[in-house]
């Protein structure tokens, strides 16, 4: 009787000690001396997997305005001194060029679908009246490339100060917006200048041509190799460093917006992808070439 009335006690005790301070025990007894068992473990519910955020770039989009300068307008592709939009890299009908718009959508919908707004010889003081006509056509891609005519000045005194290159660039961004939002940006960044000198000055042609004031900050007196001309030449070709930092982060700001993460500046024109009248603006092979990076950008998901 005493050992079943202490076998008892035991019990009850071990389920006060249970109740009172392990939440986690059982009051079930159990194997030799009847030692309290603890409680299966409540397994944790495993959670939910976290959603990846959805991204704002559709890499095809459905209409497209091209802004900028020359180069967009397809200058010297097709014929001397005279633009050639059919042979642009963004908004051309040419199937020799295959440019973005034909990549995009399709000879039946590049001319319908795509409008060139660029103009030859604008600077990126311009831009911002180009972006707000961009946005009343209400496109769902605007392509930028702009600024190589703020580095190409008569003398590098004259090239465009960079803090107001990136007040005309973001100021820009802001009228697209206003009108309309949701178009996606392509920004490509600026040629290397001084690696088209080195590509042309071997052309005679070229030469002669850039005699007439083509590029004067980089490209006058082409053959001479003194100090003070190299110097001349690095200092414009940093200046066109800096335009593509701004573009880059101005562009990083908006949701929206994609860089060529230097792509453009990166590629290295050979003499056939430069107009054979001037040996400074893409040929029709050189549009080609521009037209590849960018749908490269663009289409990537």
């Amino acid at each position: 009787m005493r050992g079943r009335r202490r076998f008892r006690t035991t019990a009850a005790a071990v389920a006060l000690l249970c109740v009172a301070a392990l939440p986690g025990c059982s009051a079930e007894t159990g194997g030799p001396g009847g030692v309290a068992r603890p409680a299966a473990a409540t397994p944790k519910p495993t959670p939910p997997p976290t959603p990846k955020p959805t991204s704002l770039w559709n890499p095809s989009p459905g209409s497209l305005a091209a802004v900028g300068d020359s180069i967009t307008r397809a200058f010297d592709a097709c014929s001397v001194l005279a633009d050639c939009p059919e042979a642009s890299w963004a908004t051309g009908t040419d199937a020799g060029v295959n440019s973005l718009a034909l990549r995009l959508f399709g000879p039946a919908g590049a001319a319908g679908r795509s409008w060139n707004l660029a103009r030859t010889g604008a600077r990126m003081a311009e831009l911002p009246g180009q972006m707000a006509a961009a946005a009343a056509r209400r496109p769902e891609l605007v392509t930028v490339m702009m600024g190589a005519n703020d580095a190409c000045r008569a003398r590098p005194e004259q090239m465009t100060p960079v803090e107001e290159f990136r007040a005309s660039f973001r100021d820009s961004l802001a009228r697209l917006r206003a009108g309309a939002p949701k178009a996606q940006v392509y920004v490509s960044s600026l040629p290397d200048l001084k690696r088209l000198w080195a590509t042309g000055r071997v052309s005679p042609t070229g030469r002669q041509v850039w005699s007439l004031g083509v590029c004067g900050s980089m490209l006058a007196a082409p053959e001479d190799l003194s100090p003070a001309a190299e110097e001349r030449r690095t200092r414009v070709r940093d200046r066109v460093v800096a335009y593509n930092r701004v573009l880059r982060e101005v562009c990083a700001k908006d949701a929206r917006c994609r860089y060529d993460g230097g792509a453009v500046f990166g590629f290295r024109f050979e003499g056939g992808q430069l107009s054979p009248w001037d040996w400074f603006h893409p040929s029709r092979d050189g549009q080609a070439r521009l037209a590849e990076i960018a749908y490269r950008r663009i289409s990537a998901r």
